[in-house]
């Protein structure tokens, strides 16, 4: 795909007339560009089922008013999982590990060691590595770790194309679709095929005779970059059937069985209720996502994209995650709002493909110029420190494994902890926990009573509604306001509660750890309404905020090593 970033949605390699170069939208949605008038007008017929479409009309009900019923996710807190509870998107936005800037500083002139110790999917090992200044040319040391082995070995086979493939443009764009196509090209799968699958080949030829629960370990060099792997012996063969499609599945069967997850008609209220806090452009590019999975512009050409993406689709019967699993959740909305997408300038879908390429290019810039050793791992957190050095890490994030339904704050710490630098080799060395949780198991009755009664959030949040207050309990305006509420309320006091609850200052004590009160990495509260009503941009944030994933209740809290004797 190394055509023009805005791409007339006319074009296709037979269309002759075509100048491909997008430089005009349709004045309807803004979702597509046009080389000229020739070819909007050629492709209104196919474009305008989309443009025209229900979604698009600023007339728009969700079905349970059309219909005059209650919605179904009300007081049905277990139907809010559909589909395999499954990670292989990131669900938060990737954060920069380093900010060097803000830390260590641009001119830091150590080796540099970051743990990803329950890491998910590779976002915040790209955007760590891509915002990395050019000033910094010490040796840096990567290590991640995640229990999931699907998540494991997608990482894997992305850093290794990332690697092994040696032409940019062809690299960035086989990363993008294998980790968030639904359906690839079959170039992408050649590229597998020639550069990763030998790779892993050769391993498990070595180590045909072994048993199946032996630990085996393979270091690949690139120049002066390494991937050093750790696997058991059986996790080495299933390893190869994420580049090979499942003997007998069609791109037919695949799209079923994705459609049975992503267009479930009993989850018809969660979509709707999600295509709310949409605007119509966007209710459409949301709509067409859920329907052909495919991370392009909208008007890209969708003709080669017919092979079933084999790291998803590792059986006959099922969608690896969960129906609400989204990419937009795992980058900066703000950050992929001002990507640039052209004169479709509603193409969210569009935006984030574009984002991710370029974050992908200067991600893959760096790796080319860094002396960077990468380390796998697929084990619970809690093991790590049998098999990582005491006091080597710059920066440590466990994602939200601290939560208490996983390992909790407590077992958290005490692993953790004495793999961060001491405050005599790194005064900036951090570990990130993250809670998404905790506010919300937390809240008693007379907190979320309190919240709902407040007349001073009720008036912030109808400044944001153009259509008035609510008319109904279940009207559209009414779930943008349940969405919003808590992007505008203050939990500190319930956190404050919950850290008390489960004694963080003074196990943090114990450790000789504190929790830094001003973060140097991520916000407390990222998703947070940062500016009030009627400011520049405070409609565009709020409408932004409440058309994510993101709840307003994610709380993070950096911890440094202190010398002993400071408590």
């Amino acid at each position: 795909m190394t055509s023009p970033e805005f791409v007339c949605a006319n074009w296709h390699p037979d269309h002759t007339d075509c100048k491909k170069v997008g430089r005009y939208t349709c004045k309807n949605c803004y979702l597509v560009n046009y080389c000229g008038q020739m070819c909007q007008k050629s492709h209104w017929p196919e474009h305008k089922l989309e443009c025209k479409s229900y979604l698009s009309k600023g007339t728009w009900q969700p079905t349970w008013v059309l219909e005059r019923r209650e919605p179904t996710f009300i007081g049905d807190e277990m139907a809010e999982y559909f589909g395999e509870n499954k990670y292989l998107w990131g669900n938060l936005p990737a954060i920069d590990l380093l900010r060097l800037g803000s830390n260590e500083g641009e001119g830091y002139d150590q080796t540099l060691r970051v743990l990803f110790a329950a890491s998910g999917d590779l976002r915040n090992l790209v955007k760590t590595i891509a915002q990395l200044p050019s000033s910094y040319s010490q040796p840096l040391e990567i290590t991640v770790n995640d229990l999931d082995f699907d998540v494991v070995a997608r990482n894997i086979v992305l850093l290794l194309l990332s690697l092994a493939v040696e032409e940019a443009d062809e690299a960035v764009d086989c990363i993008i679709h294998l980790w968030y196509s639904a359906f690839v090209r079959e170039s992408d799968i050649d590229i597998l095929q020639r550069r990763v699958r030998p790779l892993i080949e050769d391993v498990c030829g070595k180590i045909k005779g072994k048993t199946a629960e032996s630990l085996f370990a393979k270091t690949w060099k690139f120049g002066q970059r390494s991937l050093r792997v750790v696997l058991k012996k059986s996790s080495w063969s299933r390893l190869l059937h994420f580049m090979e499609v499942p003997a007998s599945l069609t791109v037919e069967r695949a799209r079923m069985i994705r459609a049975a997850n992503t267009l479930a008609e009993s989850r018809q209220d969660y979509r709707d209720r999600h295509m709310c806090c949409l605007s119509p452009s966007h209710r459409i590019a949301f709509n067409k996502f859920r329907h052909d999975g495919l991370l392009l512009p909208f008007g890209y050409p969708r003709h080669e994209f017919q092979v079933p993406n084999p790291t998803f689709f590792q059986t006959h019967n099922s969608w690896p995650m969960k129906d609400d699993a989204d990419p937009r959740s795992g980058w900066s909305s703000k950050e992929v709002s001002d990507m640039s997408s052209g004169p479709a300038t509603a193409d969210i879908y569009g935006k984030l493909f574009l984002y991710i390429r370029g974050m992908l290019q200067s991600f893959l810039g760096r790796l080319s110029e860094l002396d960077l050793s990468f380390r796998f791992f697929q084990l619970d957190a809690s093991q790590l420190p049998e098999h990582l050095m005491s006091n080597s890490f710059s920066r440590i994030e466990v994602s939200n494994i601290s939560d208490a339904g996983y390992m909790g704050i407590h077992e958290t710490l005490f692993s953790m902890l004495p793999l961060l630098q001491t405050p005599l080799d790194n005064p900036h060395a951090t570990l990130i926990t993250l809670f998404m949780n905790a506010v919300e198991d937390t809240l008693t009755i007379g907190d979320r009573l309190e919240g709902l009664a407040s007349h001073v959030t009720k008036r912030r949040l109808l400044r944001y509604l153009p259509n008035g207050p609510p008319t109904s309990p279940h009207s559209p305006e009414m779930v943008k306001l349940t969405a919003a509420h808590p992007m505008v309320t203050s939990y500190d006091y319930v956190f404050d509660r919950y850290s008390n609850i489960f004694s963080f200052r003074e196990v943090g004590g114990v450790l000789s750890a504190a929790i830094k009160e001003r973060h140097t990495i991520v916000d407390k509260w990222p998703f947070k309404l940062k500016l009030r009503p009627g400011q520049p941009g405070a409609q565009e944030e709020f409408d932004r905020c409440i058309g994510t994933n993101h709840t307003g209740k994610e709380r993070y809290v950096e911890w440094e090593r202190v010398h002993q004797g400071m408590f």
